[in-house]
């Protein structure tokens, strides 16, 4: 066994003693906290690359479940072979992954709750963890999830430790929602904020509950790590830089984690999906690439009626139909959505239907592609407006709603397929088809289009040698490595 990339003997439960360490002269060492929901997962992970990069060891650590999906779903394995980078599997109770809702009135994924839950038991590993590396580093860095700062509490109780927090929200978001300075923010709500929809149905009592439990130990944090773009929402990034630096803290806008760089689709490519190849024979600027994430679960009415919709529209497109996750996605059977009958026959010379994981980040910058139909969940706005492509925005549960709203009408990179006080309604195929051609056959559609384009340009360039946003990053690393 590798005991520098794989911490955890398969064949026991807890975490081995003495592997997690590489090396007793590493200066600075860096932990990585995610919360165990695959956006979360991911954004970490990639960020957790970039600082390996650096010569800086680097610990991703969550359950053994998570963790296998994490990788499982990681579009460069190459990165994840850095030997800077080490896996830690936590041992967590058992938890109840039952199946999605599809047909409750609300669209959070309340099916995960148990996951959330059983992670508030990782404090004491990821303390034990702490203690374990902190003993041979000048300096422990502990970057976690904001939902996961009660599990990385114990920061505080050694000298050579910090943490920061890594926010995987927008700025729009965070600034409204927990910016203590709400006068900054009553400005902004006064000026463009009209119509922003409220946090009413976006998420469940239980899972506030949860998000209640972290709120003591935020305040902890030396600062703020975001994945977003000063090109994208640079208002409301100075509008947590000026509330963080009241404070004497820092915020580093690093992002997009996930930009789609050359070699990575040179790697995916190797094997390509089918959907890349049928998007080879589509004209440029033709379809419009359809998917909910992976935590939306629709009605069986509301399926029939997107598919409708998507027929009756006479655009090209690929649909991503896919159930949503459980919180084990390697247990049990997943639901196979049904489509009205004959419907991939009559649709198969400008429509494809696709059930399995798919390359988004390469579908989306794919030549093919104009469009993208969305639940405006932040990884995927960011993905999307980096690759040039406007959004048809169809919120369903937590920062979404807001994350269309800053979409559609303050961005102005996307239309509006359902607004938010009419999300317990079935949203007709009519409905459906006429906001798909207004993204992708209207004069409304091509101006949206021209915005996303540039925008898109600018947050391309922010990653490049020389952008904002990579040196943001090394920012980040010269004030972690700092003497």
């Amino acid at each position: 066994m590798d005991a520098t990339n794989i911490i955890q003997d398969p064949s026991h439960g807890a975490l081995r003693s003495g592997l997690s360490v590489p090396s007793k002269n590493a200066q600075v060492e860096v932990i990585v906290v995610p919360f165990p929901l695959h956006s979360h997962l991911d954004q970490l992970l990639r960020l957790s690359c970039l600082i390996a990069a650096h010569n800086i060891p680097v610990h991703y650590a969550t359950t053994a479940t998570h963790l296998r999906q994490a990788k499982l779903r990681f579009g460069s394995q190459t990165h994840l072979q850095n030997s800077n980078i080490h896996f830690h599997e936590f041992p967590t109770p058992h938890f109840l992954s039952p199946p999605p809702i599809p047909n409750s009135s609300s669209k959070f994924p309340s099916h995960l709750q148990p996951s959330f839950e059983a992670s508030v038991h990782l404090r004491e590993p990821a303390a034990a963890l702490l203690r374990e590396v902190s003993a041979a580093a000048r300096r422990v860095v502990v970057i976690h999830d904001f939902l996961m700062a009660y599990v990385v509490q114990d920061v505080g109780s050694l000298p050579n430790a910090e943490s920061y927090m890594f926010c995987a929200v927008s700025a729009f978001h965070y600034s409204l929602r927990f910016q203590k300075d709400q006068n900054s923010v009553q400005v902004l709500l006064d000026e463009e904020l009209k119509g922003i929809p409220s946090l009413e149905g976006c998420n469940t009592p239980e899972f506030r509950n949860f998000i209640s439990l972290q709120y003591d130990f935020l305040s902890r944090a030396a600062g703020i790590i975001f994945n977003s773009c000063r090109s994208i929402e640079g208002t409301y990034i100075d509008l947590s830089a000026k509330e963080m630096n009241s404070k004497n803290k820092q915020i580093w806008v690093v992002g997009p984690l996930n930009h789609g760089t050359k070699s990575d689709r040179r790697e995916i490519s190797n094997s390509r999906h089918k959907c890349l190849e049928w998007l080879d024979k589509q004209v440029p600027k033709s379809v419009l690439y359809v998917s909910f994430g992976t935590t939306t679960s629709m009605a069986d009415e509301q399926i029939k009626e997107l598919a409708m919709g998507l027929e009756l529209s006479k655009q090209n497109f690929i649909w991503i139909l896919r159930d949503a996750d459980k919180g084990d996605i390697f247990t049990g059977d997943v639901k196979r959505a049904q489509l009205p009958d004959g419907y991939e026959e009559r649709v198969k010379e400008f429509g494809l239907v696709v059930r399995d994981w798919v390359p988004q980040v390469e579908i989306l910058g794919h030549p093919s592609t104009r469009g993208f139909m969305s639940h405006c969940g932040w990884n995927l706005c960011l993905e999307s407006i980096t690759m040039g492509v406007p959004l048809a925005a169809w919120p369903m549960h937590s920062d979404q709603p807001r994350n269309a709203f800053l979409v559609t009408d303050i961005l102005k990179v996307g239309v509006v397929v359902n607004a938010w006080e009419n999300r317990e309604e079935i949203v007709n195929s009519s409905t459906i088809a006429r906001a798909v051609k207004s993204l992708m056959a209207s004069k409304e559609g091509e101006e949206t289009r021209k915005t996303v384009e540039g925008m898109g340009g600018a947050t391309r360039q922010a990653v490049e040698e020389g952008g904002i946003s990579r040196l943001e990053l090394y920012s980040f690393i010269a004030h972690i490595t700092r003497e």
